[in-house]
């Protein structure tokens, strides 16, 4: 196996046809491997999370190219089902050392446990994604309180415990990214997503924040954010049920579509290698032109 712990990011973000092999994976991989992943790492290059939706499908396949770099891969999921068949997919490609942790991003016990465990075996992490995200249309009058703490549960405190407790491991190597999903709603209000906006926003100053404490202490870890659009996932698809939602929809965006999930993935991929390597607290918007307006 090539050694890890010295191979740049930047090969992934440079090489032409990146974006080709990992839509050409993704589309032979099983839908129920993709779509069941809640969260993917992959250790020595990148750690990935996320729930199971498509921007995680091109995320999965993008964690076959490393695998077929060498590197090694940690797979975590809450669903041990899922992770036993994520688990053979990427086996089957070879590469390095691969494991799988069961997960639950909301509690603080498991990212302790999850965390020690990449240590010990893998010793330090490049990339850290923080992609988890869980919403509802609600207004603020039939939204619960329990109903708010689940999803600033999903999509705040994951981002929160994810970083505090893998920050250590990416200091370790002298240099590493943290990529955090917000939304264009964390930067513009809407009707009905009183909570996740406020989930959303707060992983924007969170990340800004995170950014400006890395540059202080000089430990080389940066820190931006990405905020999608509409974006193509089951997700979108199930609550734009309807021809005439989905039509409304995309007329209130310029480029006059919806994004996919490889473009947002495509992005992440940038941030996560050297060629953003001046970047920090910095916010790239994938909206096809909505919040220009």
């Amino acid at each position: 196996m090539r050694p890890i712990v010295n191979m740049p990011v930047q090969f992934l973000h440079d090489d032409l046809h990146f974006t080709e092999r990992y839509i050409r994976t993704a589309a032979n991989m099983d839908d129920g491997v993709k779509c069941f992943l809640e969260q993917f790492a992959a250790v020595h290059q990148r750690i990935f999370q996320r729930s199971r939706q498509g921007v995680m499908r091109a995320i999965l396949s993008l964690g076959i190219s490393i695998t077929e770099e060498g590197a090694s891969v940690v797979l975590a999921d809450k669903s041990e089902e899922g992770l036993a068949a994520a688990l053979t997919s990427v086996r089957a490609i070879g590469g390095g050392e691969h494991r799988s942790i069961v997960l639950d991003v909301t509690l603080e016990e498991a990212w302790i446990r999850a965390v020690q465990q990449i240590d010990g075996a893998f010793g330090h992490l490049d990339v850290l994604v923080n992609n988890a995200g869980y919403g509802r249309f609600q207004t603020i009058a039939e939204t619960t309180f329990a109903d708010w703490h689940a999803i600033l549960a999903v999509n705040l405190d994951s981002v929160f415990l994810g970083t505090k407790y893998c920050l250590p491991l990416l200091a370790r190597g002298g240099k590493g990214s943290i990529v955090n999903i917000s939304s264009i709603r964390g930067l513009v209000a809407g009707i009905g997503t009183g909570a996740y906006g406020a989930s959303k926003g707060g992983v924007r100053l969170f990340t800004k924040s995170t950014a400006l404490e890395c540059a202080a202490a000089g430990n080389g870890v940066r820190a931006n954010s990405v905020h999608p659009g509409q974006v193509e996932t089951p997700l979108l698809t199930a609550a734009m049920a309807g021809s005439e939602r989905r039509r409304a929809a995309v007329d209130l965006i310029p480029m006059r579509r919806m994004g996919q999930p490889t473009e947002i993935a495509d992005a992440i991929v940038f941030l996560a290698s050297d060629a953003s390597g001046f970047m920090t607290g910095s916010e790239m918007v994938i909206d096809g032109g909505f919040t220009a307006q």
